[in-house]
């Protein structure tokens, strides 16, 4: 058993050495960023599939209308020290795309539509948030996690 601490030691390091060409991945969070396929863009590149559930309901086609709803946002740039923070914090809000953004995506969309299955928790009950893969020679399994993020 390692301990992964995301400081000394990362999960994303973990991964790095882990995912082999064949692997199964699966995971369970409530977050997936386009910057952790970032981070692991060429190991993800070699397994053959990711299933991934959302743990809270998320893109419910049931609670999706016809007419367009007016979403609240979800984050806030505080007006002081805005410049300073614009390409990263030491919290997960980096904006750090540093214009790449664009590009990262549709990498990512198109590795998304080659392997990637998504399903949604869609009711309320918690939901552990955990990572396992399935190689040809051995299995591993991450709980908990923080989401599929850069951090971890």
């Amino acid at each position: 058993m390692k301990l992964i601490d995301n400081t000394n030691y990362t999960l994303a390091t973990d991964l790095k050495g882990e995912l082999k060409s064949g692997a199964k991945l699966k995971i369970a969070a409530s977050y997936f960023s386009i910057y952790a396929y970032e981070v692991l863009k060429k190991e993800l590149e070699k397994i053959d599939e990711l299933q991934f559930i959302f743990t809270k309901p998320t893109f419910v086609a049931d609670k999706v209308t016809d007419r367009i709803k007016k979403e609240r946002r979800e984050f806030y740039i505080p007006q002081q020290q805005r410049e300073k923070g614009l390409y990263g914090t030491e919290f997960e809000i980096h904006l750090k795309n540093q214009l790449t953004q664009k590009a990262i995506a549709k990498e990512c969309a198109d590795w998304i539509r080659r392997k990637v299955k998504f399903k949604s928790n869609n009711n309320n009950a918690p939901m552990q948030e955990f990572m396992s893969l399935q190689g040809a020679d051995r299995s591993v399994a991450y709980s908990p996690i923080q989401g599929f993020t850069p951090m971890g």
